[in-house]
């Protein structure tokens, strides 16, 4: 029994939740801080955990039965769970449910607005593991998705979306892009030959290294943006510094002619980044009410 439970958690990346999930407890503290100008309940911080394990884990179990096929052809993909047989399609049909049905009755514990909103985000991870069947944009289309998660916690929390928890948004969703345009470098080859699409795969990789870059600088504009749209103090520009520097390692250590460091620019840096992030709005907020 923990063997099959280790090998679901490694179906669905489990430690990679650390991309989102801080975003998803930042969304809902500097909501609560916004409109009701005090922190999240704990109450409200468990329910947004879980909306947010079952959202991910959804996503990534139906990810994994859609792209089982490619994923079998793939050599970097080719030891997952279902194209190495340590899963059946029937086993992970059934965790996608179980996972739905937490997303579900997570979202019911919240604000109402949370559940209205739930049909955009399942239709948005349902779509992206489709979409790079038929656009290269498809990692605009993740980032929209796991966007999904800040402003989530926030409409959690407050009942509504503003200017603000739009701008924070757009942050992640070109954050997110931009990474997995880094992330998809790697398989330009299998890619081409299979007809996938993918920004490296329409215009190569120097260029899309570029299209990365721009990403991220989005991404950093809209982190000031946030402060100019809060009250966020010293401790929040501490860490938006930190993510800065973090963003240009990340962009250093790959290069067109090298992508040997790709892993620890994709998996390592952007984990950090979001821990720091919401780790030092954290501190930010806490210090203001306590």
């Amino acid at each position: 029994m923990i063997k099959k439970i280790v090998i679901f958690l490694q179906m669905i990346k489990f430690e990679h939740t650390v991309f989102a999930l801080p975003f998803a407890f930042m969304g809902a503290l500097l909501g609560s801080e916004a409109i009701n100008h005090e922190l999240p309940s704990w109450e409200q911080i468990g329910w947004v955990l879980l909306a947010m394990f079952g959202a991910r884990s959804a996503a990534m179990g139906l990810n994994r039965l859609i792209d089982r096929v490619s994923d079998a052809k793939n050599p970097r993909t080719a030891n997952r769970a279902i194209p190495a047989g340590l899963l059946k399609i029937g086993e992970v049909v059934l965790f996608v449910i179980a996972s739905f049905v937490l997303l579900f009755w997570a979202a019911a514990e919240l604000h109402p607005l949370a559940l209205k909103l739930l049909p955009i985000a399942v239709i948005m991870l349902v779509l992206y593991s489709y979409t790079k069947r038929f656009t290269w944009l498809c990692h605009v289309v993740l980032g929209l998705t796991i966007a999904l998660a800040p402003l989530g916690g926030w409409a959690a929390v407050t009942g509504q979306v503003d200017w603000t928890a739009m701008v924070f948004f757009a942050t992640i969703t070109f954050w997110i892009a931009g990474f997995d345009i880094i992330y998809a470098c790697q398989d330009v080859e299998f890619d081409t030959k299979e007809g996938l699409y993918s920004i490296p795969v329409r215009i190569g990789v120097a260029k899309s290294l570029k299209i990365a870059q721009a990403f991220h600088i989005i991404t950093a504009l809209g982190f000031i943006g946030l402060l100019l749209m809060t009250d966020l103090g010293g401790w929040y520009i501490a860490g938006m510094v930190i993510a800065y520097l973090i963003l240009f390692y990340e962009h250093h250590i790959v290069s067109p002619g090298d992508l040997s460091r790709l892993q620890t620019a994709f998996f390592t840096m952007n984990g950090v980044l979001s821990i720091v992030v919401f780790s030092f709005t954290l501190i930010d907020l806490v210090v203001r009410h306590y």
